[in-house]
């Protein structure tokens, strides 16, 4: 997805991040993408919130912690004050997954 002149600096880092995720897990590439489009801002909100709530029921056997991290990005893109903190935790998630998986390279 292309920047605009008009996003801010936090809103273009966490752009940033959305393309590495889709970059990185190609199968969910299409519903990231559409989701991301302004057209599905009444879609984001409450399936971000379900997320949320669905990574506090972590111990369920459906439902994991990774819904919490997935409902943060999706919020992240409509609340301009989740923007920095979400985009560097997705950062530092994704080093410290480059950093394990090198690990693993290494055995």
């Amino acid at each position: 997805m292309a920047f605009t002149a008009g996003m801010s600096k936090d809103e273009e880092r966490l752009h940033r991040q959305f393309e590495a995720i889709e970059r990185s897990v190609p199968l969910g590439r299409r519903f990231v993408g559409a989701l991301r489009k302004n057209r599905y801002r009444w879609l984001r909100m409450p399936l971000a919130l379900l997320l949320i709530l669905g990574g506090f029921a972590w111990f369920l056997p459906v439902l994991g912690l990774w819904m919490l991290p997935a409902g943060l990005l999706l919020l992240a893109l409509d609340v301009p004050a989740l923007r920095p903190a979400v985009a560097a935790a997705v950062i530092r998630g994704r080093r410290r997954i480059g950093v394990w998986r090198q690990r693993l390279r290494r055995r």
